[in-house]
C-alpha cells in the first residue's frame, strides 16, 4: 500500500464517492460500461451502506478505492484508475478475505483479463461461465471462488 493510505469502514454519506470511484475505474477497465448512471449507482450504493459491508480505501483524506461484501459475495472492488497497482486493491481484498474466511465469490466479465488475473494470483478459481444472458450488460463473465468453500460452490 501507498504511503498515508488507510483502509476505513465507509461512512453513510459517501454513497456518491463511491460512486465515482466505480464508474471510473470501469470506464478505464476492459469490462462493458455502467447500464446505471452516477446517480442511480450512488442511490443504490446509499442503500447498500449499513446493509452489505463496505470498506474504503483513501489517501491523503480522500477516498480512492472500495470494497463491498456480504457473508458470502464480493460484489465490488473498484480502485480509481490513477491509483491502481498501488496496493491498495490488494489490501482491499485481503481485509475482504480475512473477514470471510470460509470463502467468498464473485463475478468478473470474461474480457476483463487484468482482473482475473489479480483474482487467480490470490488464489480464486473459476467455478462457472455465463453468456451473460442473466447479467444486465449482457455478456460473457466467470464466477469466481476462494476458500474452503470454493470447491462445489458457495451455497
Amino acid at each position: 500500500m501507498s504511503d498515508g493510505s488507510v483502509l476505513r469502514p465507509a461512512e453513510a454519506g459517501e454513497a456518491a464517492s463511491l460512486a465515482a470511484i466505480q464508474v471510473a475505474a470501469r470506464a478505464a477497465a476492459p469490462m462493458p460500461a455502467n447500464v446505471h448512471p452516477a446517480a442511480e449507482i450512488s442511490a443504490f450504493l446509499a442503500s447498500r451502506l449499513g446493509q452489505d459491508e463496505v470498506w474504503v480505501a483513501e489517501v491523503d483524506g480522500e477516498a480512492v478505492a472500495y470494497a463491498r461484501f456480504t457473508a458470502t459475495w464480493l460484489d465490488d472492488l473498484y480502485v480509481l484508475p490513477a491509483h491502481q497497482g498501488s496496493g491498495l486493491g490488494g489490501a482491499l481484498l485481503d481485509l475482504v478475505l480475512s473477514l470471510r474466511q470460509d470463502g467468498v465469490g464473485l463475478y468478473v466479465f470474461e474480457t476483463n483479463v487484468p482482473a482475473r488475473r489479480f483474482y487467480e494470483a490470490r488464489g480464486f478459481v473459476v467455478t462457472a461461465r455465463s453468456d451473460g444472458s442473466e447479467n444486465e450488460e449482457r455478456r460473457p463473465d466467470l464466477r469466481m471462488e476462494w476458500g474452503v468453500r470454493s470447491v462445489g460452490g458457495l451455497g
